[in-house]
């Protein structure tokens, strides 16, 4: 079948759909031809018709290789809907057994399979390979195939094996399709799979539809999430976490708000994932929270928002996270939380690893910082990553085109930086011509004898952040070039050679102060996060007279950030104002009365109303690691055993054990400072907080100088508010 009216009425008649989108057509011909085929296509393009549609048009049955084991199923029952015979298409993966397995192994044989989905490790095992050598393959198709690269966002090791599979079981043509990809994954994809010859075919990676917004992450980033999601109510959405924790905590508190939410990773049993998947394409809940390591094989066209709770390790993830958002070509909003202090957290996981993969994984977040920080139009910095041109220059749908910089002129600047790249041989990467540029004597810039060159220092008056934004749009515009086999080493162009013969005007615009923007959104003193500042002044003044009749500082009672919540959410009972952060039950029976009297009296008498939308609802600190920690300590378990038994790091377990003791729960810990600090440094920090009316631990770090840790004055702090305060 090889004529385009016969392949349109194959396409009506087993998808009823009545044309091919972009290139399908195309591909599916190569491939009907027998040739070997490469397709990157973005997320929503219609990448699974390539070889679905091939697969029930050919003799035998076509191999899909696919790493999801939730979208194996999703898309085997989709293919059985278009045939009266179930059996033509089927998954073998680790969740079926052995009599399901000699199903499958039946229905293939007696050619009534068309598709059969396999996992890698399941490709491999020697009974499947010794049993497919028996079938006739119409082809192989390998999904996900950036998961054969190191430079892909989700490098899997097994999917090195596939190519000398595919020689074991019998030649067949190969076609590789992948969402996101660029030069250097796509180059690492051929050469691996042994088709360098493929036809390629690439499609546009703009999604007009999706909106991309960066916004800085804070304490109250959870505050900020069920706000939106409450403002688009009975909407589809997902939301991905780097932790398993974090995303079962996430879902808990979503649900406490009313919020129909559940959670799906890895570590969970396949029967629950997959119930949780068909609830989320059933509408029976509306939020998914995933973990960004565990792929989601869910194919729901109507997914309105994505959130990134955390920024991900890379560009790639994250546009292929982001386009699970409006596939069915409606809104869909991409909302990314960005903190530097979470690069340095995925920065330090890297540490133990192989050098090259801390190289790569660097160089993978480098570019991801780099688009969260730039004031660019987010479309142009996504697709300029992908390879793809985008001539406009405000695209109207993100947050940097929304609420754009003023553009300042910067030829100077691209001249000195063009000067550095040329006088270094194009040897070396960005950071290091900064460093040229600012005149650093770094030890290999010391090594190079490049602080001898004439241009060293050459820049130093300028700030880092606008030698970041010279670069990088230097890089879209076309001036210089990152060289693929050598990732990362910048090189000039041939316009950016004839700019320096003859410069014309460069304007760029600034680069995102992420830090200024996270402190401007923290609350600061006189309760600029409070609904009702005049409540809250009342309740500073009764935590004050509180303090004085304690003699304790106020911060003991409660911080000021529970203030701000209380008068924000007016908590009127005991119970309630459990849901406030850093209440928990024994802080709310020992100093809760009080304050609650207060707020119903300052609501009768002003007559105002509980806002139900404002009403965030915290879940109780009663998780079963907090619980499982105090019993620990309760045992005398020192705490770096604690920390390695609960797999977290130890400034993790001071952040649940900080949240145990400032919620109320009184804990000793005398046993293990008693061990690791020296009994002057205990006393001295102990007084410390004693007397300063804050617990801030920048100026607990300033005030007691550098012979004492941040680990020592935060251990002490937590015994000092158990002691003081519970």
């Amino acid at each position: 079948m090889t004529e385009a009216m016969d392949l349109k009425k194959a396409l009506k008649e087993f998808f009823g759909f009545d044309a091919f989108k972009s290139n399908q057509e195309a591909i599916i011909k190569s491939l009907l031809d027998g040739r070997n085929v490469f397709v990157l296509m973005p997320t929503g393009g219609g990448k699974s018709l390539c070889y679905q549609l091939p697969s029930l048009l050919m003799e035998g049955t076509a191999i899909v290789i696919s790493p999801l084991i939730a979208l194996m199923k999703n898309q085997v029952d989709a293919i059985r809907h278009t045939s009266q015979e179930d059996g033509i298409a089927h998954f073998i993966n680790s969740s079926l057994n052995r009599s399901q397995i000699e199903k499958v192994k039946r229905d293939i044989r007696g050619g009534v399979t068309k598709l059969l989905y396999v996992a890698p490790e399941s490709l491999t095992k020697e009974e499947n390979v010794e049993f497919l050598k028996t079938v006739k393959i119409s082809f192989y198709a390998v999904d996900e195939a950036h998961c054969i690269s190191e430079w892909g966002h989700d490098f899997r090791p097994e999917y090195r094996k596939i190519r000398p599979i595919i020689n074991e079981i019998g030649p067949a043509p190969v076609i590789a399709l992948t969402a996101t990809a660029t030069e250097k994954v796509r180059t690492d994809i051929k050469k691996n799979l042994g088709m360098t010859d493929a036809a390629e075919y690439k499609s546009s990676f703009n999604r007009p539809n999706l909106y991309y917004e960066v916004r800085p992450k804070t304490k109250d980033i959870d505050r900020d999430i069920i706000r939106f999601i409450k403002q688009q109510p009975a909407c589809s959405g997902i939301i991905y976490c780097l932790s398993r924790k974090k995303v079962e905590e996430l879902a808990e508190v979503l649900r406490t708000n009313d919020i129909k939410a559940e959670a799906y990773h890895a570590g969970m049993d396949s029967v629950t994932r997959s119930k949780t998947q068909d609830d989320f394409l059933m509408e029976r809940i509306d939020v998914i929270v995933a973990t960004i390591a565990f792929g989601m094989g869910i194919d729901k066209p109507d997914v309105r928002f994505v959130i990134h709770y955390d920024i991900p390790k890379s560009l790639e993830g994250y546009y292929q996270e982001t386009g699970r958002a409006g596939r069915d070509g409606g809104e869909g909003k991409c909302i990314a939380f960005y903190s530097r202090k979470d690069l340095q957290k995925l920065e330090k996981f890297m540490e133990g690893k192989p050098i090259a993969e801390q190289d790569i994984g660097r160089q993978l977040l480098k570019e991801t910082a780099a688009y969260a920080e730039s004031s660019l139009c987010r479309r142009k910095l996504l697709l300029h990553y992908f390879g793809e041109l985008y001539s406009k220059d405000n695209c109207e749908n993100c947050d940097n085109c929304k609420h754009p910089k003023q553009q300042v002129e910067a030829k100077t600047n691209l001249t000195k930086a063009l000067e550095v790249i040329l006088a270094t041989k194009e040897n070396f990467r960005d950071d290091y011509i900064k460093d040229i540029l600012l005149g650093r004597r770094t030890d290999e810039v010391c090594a190079h004898h490049h602080d001898d060159l004439e241009e060293f220092g050459s820049g130093e008056e300028v700030d880092e952040r606008i030698w970041n934004a010279v670069i990088r749009q230097a890089l879209i515009t076309g001036y210089i070039d990152k060289d693929v086999d050598n990732y990362g080493v910048l090189k000039v162009t041939k316009e950016g050679r004839k700019f320096l013969d003859n410069p014309v005007s460069f304007q760029i615009v600034e680069d995102r102060n992420y830090e200024e923007e996270e402190m401007e959104a923290e609350p600061q003193a006189g309760a600029t996060c409070a609904v009702d500042p005049a409540l809250y002044k009342m309740l500073r003044d009764l935590r004050k007279k509180l303090s004085k009749e304690l003699d304790v500082p106020p911060y003991v009672i409660f911080q000021d950030g529970s203030l701000e919540s209380m008068a924000t959410i007016y908590p009127q009972t005991p119970e309630e104002l459990q849901n406030i952060p850093g209440v928990g039950a024994g802080k709310a029976k020992r100093y809760g009365t009080e304050f609650c009297k207060l707020i119903k009296r300052h609501c009768e008498e002003n007559e105002i109303e509980r806002p139900e939308d404002l009403r965030i609802r915290t879940v109780a600190n009663k998780s079963k690691i907090k619980v499982s920690i105090i019993h620990s300590i309760d045992r005398k378990v020192a705490l770096d055993d604690i920390a390695v038994a609960k797999g977290i790091e130890f400034d993790e377990l001071l952040d649940e054990i900080e949240a145990i003791v400032y919620s109320g729960t009184k804990i000793n810990i005398d046993y293990f400072i008693e061990d690791v600090m020296d009994e002057d440094h205990i006393e001295d920090i102990y007084q410390y907080f004693k007397e300063s009316d804050t617990d801030d631990l920048e100026e607990a770090l300033d005030e007691l100088g550098e012979d004492y840790s941040e680990e020592e004055i935060r251990l002490v702090r937590i015994k000092f508010i158990s002691e003081m305060a519970n």
